[in-house]
């Protein structure tokens, strides 16, 4: 056995050589303002601050001052891709969402007293899957059923098994061959459109219970919402929204008198139902008709606290936590495929494997191509929003990430000397490549364990 020392990793040794050389500082720095992101990217160029009125050019500064290359965070929403800037998009979707419970943003505080709820839209089934089943607190059998009860294929019909949490065969189909893959993927991909027609049908059953047309109900309400998409285990999404009724002017307008809770919670169940789509099809698969499914869940929302009430902090919370989650979720993979020989190879369970395949093999299909499938594969179908809301909802991700952008300019004002000055910078920059060195790696790997600092 070797009693010679152990050799030092290649980034520690990199990262001892460039701590001797210039300007190590200034490349420190560089990696630590961006509080561990993951994957930055790097830009190469120069700035120039000018004064807007006298068009002096006050300062200027390239990419030397940063090292070499200026460093900027990857910004991706995903935890499981970048947690540090997933959790500054969830910091943001939380803002977003209860300025519009509660006022604040921009939103006036009346909106704390406009009718509210938080309403769940799942999916149809498209075959037996195992489920974790709880009852008066104890957990219950999957799918009981008669011993000796099977499929055409012969799998059993039911699970007598009482699945943990963690158990992967949660979201399994009880049989791969009964389980309809290519209709779970179709819905899927025109999940999106099943909202659209949900939003509007909950305007008309909402019209309709106050005795007036369309037009008519859009003269004295507006429905707003926002929404996030959630992967369940078996591997298809589902929507939590918040939706609010407010006056024709918006959130600053109260909304008639004959508007309650009550009578939205109504109106959202009642609309679900009638929701159809007629999906593409072809001789190999036919055509289904995409719905929502029965199971609908509609909650009141509370400003504050009191007994079982969902508060507007905790709704706040809820969607911004699914805001920053993927297909990942569900089993999948982070990246698009590219090819089909990518299939083989992919580090996923058998269900959601199954899905992409699904999807791979449609999109190859001329009635489908319209859908992208191939294009969303990873995403099991999957190519809309994450996150979305109506336009008067509330304030804008991209209205507070300008508010941060300006606090960011003033405290640079600030730091540069130049008071109260009204400046403008003036930037030259291209893209020069993503992520880090080893040594640089290293950097941001103390930095995400130290948990970065707040607002990076």
């Amino acid at each position: 056995m070797n009693g010679g020392p152990m050799p030092l990793p290649k980034g520690v040794v990199a990262l001892v050589g460039r701590a001797a050389e210039p300007g190590f500082d200034a490349w420190h720095r560089n990696i630590v303002r961006l509080a561990g992101c993951t994957n930055p990217v790097h830009l190469v160029g120069g700035a120039t601050v000018f004064d807007t009125t006298t068009g002096e050019a006050l300062l200027s500064y390239d990419s030397d001052l940063y090292g070499g290359r200026l460093l900027t965070a990857c910004g991706n929403r995903r935890a499981s891709v970048c947690p540090t800037c997933s959790r500054l998009y969830r910091a943001d979707t939380y803002q977003l969402i209860r300025a519009g419970l509660v006022g604040g943003k921009g939103v006036t505080e009346e909106i704390g007293g406009h009718p509210r709820v938080f309403a769940t839209l799942t999916a149809p089934g498209f075959g037996p899957v195992h489920t974790r089943r709880e009852r008066d607190g104890r957990v219950r059998a999957c799918r009981p059923r008669k011993v000796g009860e099977g499929c055409p294929h012969g799998a059993p019909l039911g699970c007598h098994i009482r699945h943990a949490q963690d158990d992967p065969r949660l979201g399994e189909p009880l049989c791969p061959r009964c389980y309809d893959y290519a209709g779970a993927v179709l819905w899927q991909a025109r999940a999106g459109e099943l909202w659209h027609r949900f939003a509007l049908e909950l305007r008309r059953e909402l019209a309709r219970r106050a005795g007036l047309s369309r037009s008519e109900f859009g003269e004295v309400a507006r429905l707003s919402y926002a929404k996030v998409a959630e992967y369940q285990r078996r591997g298809l999404i589902h929507f939590h929204a918040v939706i609010r009724l407010d006056g024709p002017e918006g959130p600053e307008s109260a909304p008639p008198g004959w508007t309650t809770t009550h009578l939205l919670a109504d109106a959202v169940r009642a609309a679900v139902g009638p929701v159809r789509l007629v999906g593409p099809g072809s001789e190999v698969v036919g055509r289904r008709i995409l719905r929502f499914g029965a199971q609908v869940d509609v909650r009141p929302i509370a400003a504050f606290g009191a007994g079982e009430r969902l508060t507007s902090a905790a709704v706040a919370g809820y969607i911004a936590k699914y805001a920053t989650k993927g297909a990942e979720a569900a089993g999948a993979v982070d990246g698009r495929i590219r090819h089909a020989t990518d299939l083989v190879m992919l580090p996923v369970r058998d269900h959601p494997l199954r899905m992409i395949g699904t999807c791979w093999w449609l999109g190859g299909l001329p009635s489908f191509e319209p859908l992208r499938l191939r294009e969303w594969a990873h995403m099991l179908g999957y190519g809309g929003h994450f996150s979305s809301k109506s336009r008067r909802y509330s304030t804008t991700l991209t209205a507070l990430r300008q508010v941060r952008a300006e606090h960011r300019a003033e405290q640079q004002r600030t730091a540069l000397g130049l008071g109260a000055r009204s400046t403008v910078t003036v930037g030259r920059w291209r893209y020069a490549g993503r992520g880090y060195s080893p040594e640089a790696a290293l950097i941001a790997a103390s930095v995400r364990e130290g948990g970065g600092r707040d607002g990076a």
